[in-house]
């Protein structure tokens, strides 16, 4: 079996260790240790933007049976603050979540606060090519340099500057397991030249990054170790995803080198599988790989079968606001008016809170109300959804039957989402 590990002071801090791998595949099974606990992968991690999964108690998402949470250190910074996480002694503790925390870098903010299309990334790669066009009805609130990150503040208006090193110091405030380097994340709008620019300018962040998680590491003595994980980029790509991935992946700066990596950037749905497959035989093996803002259930397979061990998105909890929820035949409006009358569980194979305790007809009448409960409830199953989803994968390759399973989920799963990021 493989492992990597880090260890802070005498204890075990991080760790990953691959525990069962397919012949002739990029799966795999393993296992993350992280100060607050493991991650049995893949996995997937819902996202809890302002310290909180929307409508949902942390203590529920641990019912549901996530293993880790995923916070935002854009919005964290902005408020309450990331010195007010750091002196509650962290993102566990301050969000009374007992398990491991991931903060993305804020570099997902400088598309969706500069070119803001609808803060998604995966489109069809068949498009128009541009490099200064916004969204309609977006104005830019983020201008980037070759330095860092100039933003507007979306609650107040005051202006901010993000450089690879700010991002570094909020996110060890903020305090989570695991930490994204700080990256120019782009879109399949941006041109060819743009595209290589901005991996250029993610490679020279991510130096950055490491000097500076190495600085702070060391200074913040008694705390433990935050992983720190690269973000590969190049877009559609593959000589640029390839190049990002081994520059990235051999990246070593006084003797601090990534501990994972997060595959991100703009993503071509189409050659999702293929592009992730450049990344993964590139990366080193033995490390763990992470797939930024994916979490549409087709695309939660391409993933897997191509190497990738965590996952995050806010999709399930973003539809569940809006009476959108999955099941093993597709996904529907609960507020639709066939559900009136419909005394049945939102999913019959599916064991969550809200299905074993309400009926979808009830889940109508509260959409319908607007009643507030309606999100809470529709949440708990979504997000329940998705991570038994994966959980039955993990379980899969462990059995051997992955293929038969995805062939098995897909044949039944009518819906298709669009999109992978959201």
């Amino acid at each position: 079996m493989k492992k990597r590990e880090l260890r802070f002071g005498s204890s075990l801090s991080f760790s990953f260790e691959i525990k069962h791998s397919p012949d002739n595949s990029l799966a795999r099974v393993g296992t993350i240790s992280t100060p607050h606990g493991q991650i049995q992968t893949p996995a997937f991690i819902p996202v809890g933007t302002k310290a909180t999964v929307k409508s949902v108690l942390p203590e529920a998402m641990a019912d549901l049976g996530g293993q880790a949470l995923l916070a935002n250190a854009y919005h964290l910074y902005l408020q309450p603050g990331s010195d007010v996480l750091d002196e509650a002694g962290g993102l566990s503790e301050f969000m009374n979540w007992p398990g491991p925390t991931f903060t993305d870098s804020g570099g997902f903010q400088v598309l969706s606060l500069g070119v803001g299309f609808k803060k998604v990334l995966a489109m069809d790669a068949q498009t128009f090519r541009r490099d200064d066009v916004i969204a309609g009805n977006k104005e830019r609130l983020a201008h980037v340099d070759d330095e860092g990150v100039t933003f507007k503040s979306h609650i107040d208006g005051s202006m901010h500057r993000f450089t690879p090193e700010i991002s570094m110091q909020v996110q060890h405030q903020i305090g989570a397991d695991i930490m994204f380097a700080f990256d120019e994340c782009t879109t399949l709008h941006n041109t060819r030249p743009y595209q290589e620019l901005a991996m250029d300018r993610t490679y020279a962040w991510a130096i950055r990054c490491l000097d500076e998680h190495k600085r702070l590491t060391d200074e913040r003595i008694g705390k433990p170790y935050q992983a720190l994980f690269g973000v590969i980029q190049g877009a559609q790509y593959e000589d640029l995803r390839k190049k990002a991935a081994g520059d990235l992946g051999g990246m070593n700066s006084d003797g601090q080198s990534f501990d994972g990596f997060g595959i991100g950037g703009a993503l071509d749905k189409e050659q999702l599988g293929t592009i992730v497959g450049w990344v993964n035989q590139t990366l080193p093996e033995d490390k763990p790989k992470h797939l930024l803002g994916i979490g549409a259930p087709e695309d939660l397979f391409v993933g897997v079968e191509n190497g990738c061990d965590t996952f995050d998105c806010v999709l399930a909890s973003r539809i569940a606001r809006t009476s959108a929820v999955y099941t093993m035949e597709g996904r529907f409006n609960l507020s639709n008016s066939r559900f009136k009358r419909d005394f049945t569980p939102i999913d019959d194979e599916c064991d969550c809170y809200t299905c074993t305790h309400y009926t979808r007809a009830y889940m109508h009448h509260l959409f319908r109300g607007k009643e507030i409960l309606s999100a809470t409830l529709a949440t708990i199953h979504n997000e329940r959804f998705i991570v038994r989803l994966v959980d039955q994968m993990r379980q899969a390759l462990v059995d051997g039957n992955f293929a038969e399973m995805k062939s098995d989920f897909l044949g039944r799963y009518k819906h298709r989402s669009g999109q992978a990021r959201d």
